[in-house]
């Protein structure tokens, strides 16, 4: 996860039914036609995706994980079909409509994610989760084009005497372990006593608590927390980085698969719809 500049744009949502996937095994990883290169699916033992010619853990499926909740990206929604709503999870879907697959989502971890467990475990097909595509990660996995340009923010509660980065010397600052937002913070903080969380759900407990005095990850983050009230963003980051959706390493007809649906979502003006239902400032 990390930090944002509001990006570009989305597509229309129709949810399909999500039966959760269990976790497979290791498998035999399938060998590309005609190719001895390294460019094959990548993908072990699934069920081919009809007309995409992309191969996933179950037959049919496309099984997406996130690390729940982290609005607006990712939440948990008993009211949808699938379980879940949020901007990754829309385009996530908008994606598997594409390639005429249902979509299952599953809970993770993030450092899951990031390190690519989940992905070589085949616990899914790719991790949607507001991840940040860094040199370090794409040693471990493939990247799809990135799809959301993304800042860093920092949040007090209202009325606090901390207005900048400036002011956390001696100060508990909460982060989520694993992110792009605990790496800023380290390298600009000066001073700053540095507490790890989990996830964000923890991290927002605790500066209601009192247990940390300020909360520095991705803007849209903690403008979600500003919007529940008592709390204000005092200052945001330009980090030049980008989300991508994260699949296994060597998985090439996925992310190719993957990079061409979030091409015609940007061309036939879905991209936009989905970007404007979670970020339009009208």
């Amino acid at each position: 996860m990390a930090s944002r500049t509001l990006p570009r744009p989305a597509r229309g949502i129709v949810r399909s039914s999500v039966a959760l996937v269990s976790t497979l095994a290791l498998a035999t990883v399938l060998t590309a036609c005609g190719s001895d290169d390294g460019g094959g699916s990548g993908a072990d033992d699934g069920g081919s995706s009809g007309d995409s010619g992309v191969t996933t853990i179950a037959s049919g499926t496309l099984t997406v994980c996130s690390d729940v909740p982290y609005p607006p990206f990712e939440d948990f929604d008993e009211s949808s079909e699938s379980g879940f709503k949020g901007f990754d999870i829309d385009i996530v879907q908008a994606i598997a409509d594409g390639l005429e697959l249902e979509l299952a989502v599953k809970d993770s971890s993030f450092d899951a994610l990031q390190s690519g467990q989940a992905l070589n475990a085949n616990q899914c097909d790719l991790a949607a989760s507001a991840m940040t595509i860094t040199d370090e990660r794409k040693a471990a996995l493939d990247f799809s084009d990135g799809y959301y340009d993304s800042e860093q923010s920092l949040l007090v509660p209202e009325g606090s005497d901390i207005t900048s980065i400036e002011d956390l010397d001696g100060v508990k600052v909460g982060v989520q372990q694993g992110t792009t937002g605990k790496a800023y913070a380290e390298e600009n903080a000066s001073g700053a006593d540095i507490v790890s969380f989990p996830s964000d759900a923890e991290m927002f407990q605790a500066i209601k608590a009192g247990q940390v005095d300020a909360l520095l990850q991705d803007l849209p983050v903690n403008l979600d927390h500003q919007k529940a009230g008592g709390f204000t963003v005092v200052e945001t980051y330009s980090t030049d980085e980008q989300y991508g959706l994260a699949m296994k390493k060597g998985n090439t007809a996925l992310v190719e698969a993957v990079n061409e649906q979030l091409a015609e979502m940007r061309e036939d003006g879905t991209y936009d719809e989905i970007y404007n239902t979670y970020f339009s400032t009208e």
